[in-house]
């Protein structure tokens, strides 16, 4: 058996940890730049608020029943969702973490399942104080359906499909958009077919299915009939590539401005390619403009350098990212979003190295790399930095309802008045 544990309204939950006067009320976090609603208390899906709405269209709505804004805190958030797996990762040591808020875990040899992931639940709301709802079955697409109905339709938040009965009639409920790897195309190709239920979808040819939807729809087909087809995955495969980009809070025209951007991207990048263990052979850099803007003329400028070692060293990553940002900057442009891209990673102790590579000061900045990680790790993010990424950043995202980083800040801890 298969279980999936989903942490329940993730990002408003951790909101709610830390601010007790929250719960029952309704709260949004919004997206980068204060731009659209991307997570909803359930007292904020009752009064109508959408995902993904933009906030400007939902203001009435916000203001009318008083609803609680926060912008993004990616840091409290990513922080929080360390601690619910590792508790996960305690009592299930089997265990695929498929998200921020969602991890699959083996319950095989477990004789009872729902005294589990009760203990699971509650073991994650003491410890955390983010709620969970727990669904298990035979298949992950199945524990998917399960999880659905546990967050619906129960009140210990647990839900077993553990019979052909009881899994033939949750799949008569569910809506074939609402499964697990059918986006918003294939649901309107399917109930163009007649096909509404998950009932309906496995009665399909799966020749037909096959056809229409490629061997991952077979695959999730199966699945919904009991057949495990998509294994746990336990070992993560080594990313290929990591890319760090944001929209800019102000409009940016200046080199200088783009400069200190793409030096905190690159920065970045380096600091999670070290995490990683591993080195780059190339790094892209992306600027471009408002696309959706009428006045102004749009420009997208990417370009690629390749390293002739590979690297996980900051100096090294941020000078070439530096050099493309020169390369394909233009004048007269209003600037909306930079990025950087670092690709073709390989494990930094496979390094294959260059006949031409004579840096003699590699071990030195080796040592000043893991220093800057260290310190950056115990005491907060860029307490150290490169004086490149500039001190002002005014073109950081726009974030006027920023919670504190009760977490992972010593400024941010909270104050306990006895």
């Amino acid at each position: 058996m298969i279980a999936l544990a989903d942490c329940n309204n993730f990002y408003a939950s951790c909101e709610r940890v830390f601010n007790p006067a929250l719960k029952n009320k309704a709260l949004i976090v919004l997206s980068n730049n204060d731009g659209c609603v991307i997570a909803r208390s359930n007292e904020s899906k009752a009064i109508g608020i959408q995902m993904g709405e933009p906030v400007f269209k939902a203001r009435k709505l916000i203001e009318k029943n008083n609803v609680t804004v926060f912008s993004t805190n990616f840091a409290l958030y990513g922080d929080m969702s360390k601690r619910v797996m590792s508790l996960l990762s305690n009592m299930s040591p089997d265990i695929e973490i498929y998200s921020i808020d969602e991890a699959f875990m083996d319950f095989s040899g477990i004789k009872n399942y729902l005294r589990l992931g009760l203990e699971m639940r509650d073991v994650v709301l003491k410890h955390t104080g983010i709620p969970i709802s727990v669904g298990i079955a035979k298949t992950k697409t199945l524990a998917k359906v399960a999880n659905h109905f546990a967050k619906r339709h129960t009140k210990k938040d647990i839900y077993i499909l553990d019979s052909e009965s009881k899994i033939s009639s949750v799949l008569k409920l569910m809506p074939v958009s609402k499964i697990w790897g059918i986006g918003s195309q294939y649901a309107k190709m399917l109930n163009s077919y007649g096909v509404k239920s998950a009932s309906d979808f496995i009665l399909l040819d799966e020749g037909w299915v096959l056809k229409k939807m490629t061997i991952a729809g077979l695959k999730m087909q199966r699945e919904l009939k009991g057949e495990p087809c998509i294994s746990l995955d336990t070992s993560p495969s080594r990313k290929k590539s990591i890319c760090t980009s944001r929209s800019f809070g102000v409009k940016v025209t200046q080199l200088q401005v783009l400069k200190e951007s793409i030096s905190s991207h690159a920065a970045r990048c380096a600091e999670k390619l070290r995490l990683e263990q591993g080195c780059a052979r190339y790094v892209s850099v992306i600027i471009k403009t408002n696309p959706f803007s009428e006045l102004d003329g749009y420009y997208h400028g990417y370009k690629t350098m390749n390293f002739n070692t590979p690297t996980n060293d900051t100096m090294d990553i941020v000078g070439a990212a530096e050099t493309l940002l020169k390369s394909i900057y233009k004048k007269g442009f209003i600037y909306k979003k930079s990025g950087v891209i670092i690709g073709d990673i390989i494990p930094q102790n496979q390094i294959q190295l260059n006949m031409f590579d004579v840096d003699q000061n590699k071990a030195k900045r080796d040592s000043l790399n893991s220093a800057v990680d260290f310190i950056n790790k115990a005491i907060g993010k860029d307490t150290v930095y490169i004086g490149s990424q500039g001190i002002a950043r005014e073109w950081q995202l726009k974030r006027e309802k920023l919670s504190p980083c009760y977490t992972t800040k010593w400024n941010d801890l909270l104050t306990v008045r006895c």
